[in-house]
């Protein structure tokens, strides 16, 4: 999950972030240390065949999305539209993407899929140095030097960063703890969902969902390396009584034992520390290379807020990707997300569209929102008609499975704002 890409550094003491309990102080302070110091996110997940589906881009629209681990900002670009514009807060986020563009460019197939589909490649330190520099920019050079041996050590990068420490703790708890591995083995091998279902009950839910394992998942820590803040765990124990672990046990039981796995290249790449060429995304698939290399150009990342971003392009936006990012600011950082709202608004397209997903089973606090349109006040529930027959559908089979909610949703600007 990824919320990091809004939280505007510069407004560290904006009134509304007070009178917040202990915890809450606590939890913040240590969700901050993990993303302002680490690559938290080695690959996204957000199930982009969801979102190519709730999009539907074409090659006049123009996408604006959070760069995350840049997986979907490429995949988008397959869809080749005019423009993809990647923003993130977190430098390293974006030094990420930069080296996949980097290497899209520059690498044969088989060095590409061997840097980003199994998370080594020999001898990388000098083929950054001598092939993949001159179209890095210098901070994301000095990242990737110093950070080698993400993809050059003996562990996978898909066991790196933040989010890969805690993939590789459960890795360590499958193999050494539970001693399930075999099973898991069994499950990915499976034909049928009816398969899997038995593999699930028959091994691997007794021997996961233990107190322990329960308890350690659950924790601020674990969740703020995995990109989760205390706010969005909030938004999820609203429905859930039994907390996070309970929320979590639901998803991965939807994802292991009542939705097909054989494609599943999320889940894959944190159980096994890599993809494989028939199960990986769409930007590392060998059918899709040489249009990757052609299409890589129309992406454009920038190191900014969401809102600082807006305000300072004169780009119009017709397909926004806002991941999950409002649901931390719909706690402690509300006049932010207004403030957002009104940049989204106004640097809209015509026929623009809005996906976003929450850790919440129902989103409340968009609707409310009030943005200045043509000199009237208008509720941003008003302007927004959303498509909820096709978000149950795509939700439904959502590989990914760690959401409570996802939207999509046409905004309707009127008033003469967001003419293209």
């Amino acid at each position: 999950m990824t919320f990091a890409a809004t939280v505007d550094k510069g407004r560290q003491n904006a009134p509304d972030i007070k009178d917040r309990p202990i915890a809450d102080w606590f939890s913040s302070k240590c969700f901050s240390l993990v993303h302002e110091k680490h690559l938290v996110y080695n690959t996204c997940w957000e199930d982009p065949r969801l979102d190519r589906e709730a999009l539907r881009i074409g090659p006049d629209d123009t996408v604006m999305v959070i760069t995350s681990a840049g997986c979907n900002a490429l995949d988008y670009a397959l869809c080749e539209p005019r423009k993809v514009f990647a923003i993130d807060m977190n430098p390293r986020q974006n030094a990420l993407l930069e080296l996949k563009i980097a290497a899209a460019k520059n690498l044969s197939y088989d060095d590409f899929f061997a840097l980003f589909g199994r998370g080594h490649l020999k001898g990388f330190k000098h083929v950054l140095r001598d092939v993949l520099a001159r179209d890095l920019s210098p901070w994301a050079f000095k990242y990737w030097k110093k950070h080698a041996s993400f993809f050059q050590g003996k562990r996978s990068f898909y066991f790196r960063g933040s989010s890969g420490t805690i993939a590789r703790f459960c890795n360590y708890y499958v193999d050494k703890v539970a001693k399930v591995r075999p099973d898991i083995d069994e499950l990915f091998a499976a034909k049928t969902v009816d398969d899997q279902r038995r593999i699930y009950d028959r091994s691997i839910r007794k021997a996961f969902w233990t107190g322990f394992m329960k308890k350690v998942l659950g924790s601020d820590t674990a969740l703020s390396m995995l990109g989760v803040p205390r706010q969005q765990r909030e938004q999820v124990e609203h429905y859930f009584g039994d907390g996070i672990s309970e929320f979590m046990q639901e998803c991965v039981e939807t994802v292991f034992a009542r939705l097909p796995i054989q494609d599943n290249y999320f889940w894959r790449v944190y159980l096994y520390g890599q993809y494989t060429q028939e199960c990986c995304p769409e930007y590392l698939k060998q059918a899709n290379f040489e249009r990757l290399k052609r299409v890589v150009n129309r992406i454009e990342i920038h190191t900014s807020s969401v809102e600082n971003f807006l305000r300072n392009t004169d780009a119009r936006i017709s397909r926004y990707v806002l991941l999950d990012h409002m649901d931390w600011l719909s706690t402690f950082r509300r006049a932010w997300l207004e403030s957002e709202w009104q940049a989204i608004v106004d640097r809209a397209a015509t026929g623009c569209r809005v996906i976003f997903r929450s850790g919440g089973i129902k989103v409340q606090y968009v609707d409310p929102i009030q943005v200045n349109v043509g000199g009237k006040k208008r509720k941003v529930g008003d302007m927004l008609a959303y498509d909820t027959a096709l978000t149950d559908r795509l939700h439904s089979v959502d590989r990914v499975h760690t959401y409570g909610s996802f939207y999509v949703a046409d905004l309707k600007t009127g008033g003469g704002a967001g003419k293209s």
